[in-house]
């Protein structure tokens, strides 16, 4: 029976993320349809302008914020399983969008713009 709960919250988050990602291509396919009928019609799409970064360190907390609360919702899934330490496979429904939350934060580090630093020297 406890198998059957696990193997039922691992399904669950297997279509969760089936159910995402399957938005997301929806999503791109109408941004493409859209940007086809604009180029029949003889129209550009708008250029925007770079940004700073900003978004993807928004993203990046919230989804590791959402993985983290995810873990330790599922801790207590572990506190009656068999496994070492209660670190089961239903732990990737919250390591994954932490690490990926985690990820995102760290290209916003690696990549954004550091001010010069001033070498004059005050007297």
């Amino acid at each position: 029976m406890n198998s059957n709960i696990g193997l039922a919250i691992c399904a669950g988050g297997f279509g969760f993320f089936v159910l995402l990602f399957a938005f997301l291509i929806l999503l791109r396919f109408l941004n493409y349809r859209e940007t086809i009928s604009l180029a029949e019609k003889g129209l550009v799409r708008a250029q925007t302008e770079a940004s700073n970064g900003k978004g993807n360190l928004k993203t990046g907390i919230i989804l590791a914020s959402i993985g983290l609360a995810l873990m330790i919702g599922m801790a207590p899934i572990g506190i009656y399983s068999g496994y070492p330490g209660g670190f089961g496979p239903w732990m990737i429904l919250g390591l994954l969008p932490l690490f990926i939350g985690l990820g995102l934060v760290l290209i916003y580090v690696v990549t954004r713009d550091r001010p010069p630093k001033d070498k004059t020297e005050k007297k």
